[in-house]
């Protein structure tokens, strides 16, 4: 089972950039995002999003199974959910003409209720076009050294570098840990079926979490032997900001305040009804 962290961006436009705007622009568009109403206006924000994540030129192929679970969450969870939601309390004034009524519920599905849902979907596919670079375009060691810079405690920002360095760690001990239960006769069946795999892992939960908080426990000790935060701590890795990285983490905050500015005067418009 391979859950390291995985850099995907090679010489990309992305890749090439500073991890710090890679953290930034996900933070930027999600506050645009979530002041816009007008399904217009989502439209717009997701294909900058969508040439945003492009720009990152990460293989399809590699992250196939991660748009899978994006699709499936943002058409049941973030579609049909909108569309009930705003069936019922689109909080527009103007809901538009009844399209049909959901039989036995007796659901009015009305024109704002689906403008509401796609609204509502796009939102969340912009969000995760920008957030998938921020995950396979960064490579694994410049992220903690990039929350440092951005001025975060370095106890937070070395958490995060151990995190990284958890997971191969806790992958490898469920690995060891099936390999000694087949010696002892409980074989998993191949299958795809997502709760019955769930079930037959359950029995390794248990001794994996039990090693997982001894190597844990381990490694607070070697920091605690080294001293780690009596003082500042310094990072080998130095990172700069480029022109580039400038420009685009400039664009990102112009329109964050810009979608701000708009939703606070009164200026955003309210849900598109055609």
């Amino acid at each position: 089972m391979e859950v390291s962290p995985r850099y995907l961006g090679g010489d990309s436009f992305l890749g090439r950039r500073d991890p710090r705007v890679l953290i930034l622009v996900p933070v930027m568009s999600v506050i645009a995002a979530s002041q816009v109403r007008d399904l217009r206006w989502m439209a717009v924000l997701t294909v900058i999003a969508l040439v945003y994540y492009f720009s990152a030129r990460i293989p399809f192929r590699e992250v196939r199974s991660n748009w899978a679970v994006v699709a499936v969450f943002v058409v049941v969870f973030a579609g049909i959910n909108g569309l009930i939601v705003g069936a019922t309390s689109s909080g527009e004034p103007d809901s538009g003409s009844t399209l049909f009524t959901v039989p036995v519920v007796g659901l009015a599905i009305t024109e704002g209720a689906v403008s509401y849902a796609v609204n509502l979907l796009l939102r969340f596919l912009a969000l995760v076009a920008v957030g998938f670079p921020l995950a396979f375009a960064i490579r694994p060691g410049d992220l903690a050294v990039a929350f440092a810079r951005l001025g975060l405690p370095a106890r937070f920002a070395y958490g995060i570098d151990l995190t990284f360095k958890f997971l191969p760690s806790a992958a490898s001990n469920l690995t060891e840990t099936a390999a000694a239960q087949r010696l002892r006769g409980y074989e998993r069946s191949a299958t795809r079926n997502p709760i019955r795999r769930l079930r037959e892992i359950a029995p390794l939960m248990v001794p994996v979490t039990i090693t997982s908080f001894v190597d844990a426990e381990d490694t607070v000790d070697a920091l605690d032997l080294r001293g780690f935060g009596t003082h500042k701590r310094t990072w080998l890795r130095e990172i700069r900001y480029t022109p580039v990285d400038w420009a685009v983490t400039g664009a990102a905050v112009l329109l964050a305040v810009a979608a701000s500015t708009a939703s606070l005067s009164g200026l955003m418009p309210s849900a598109w009804i055609p």
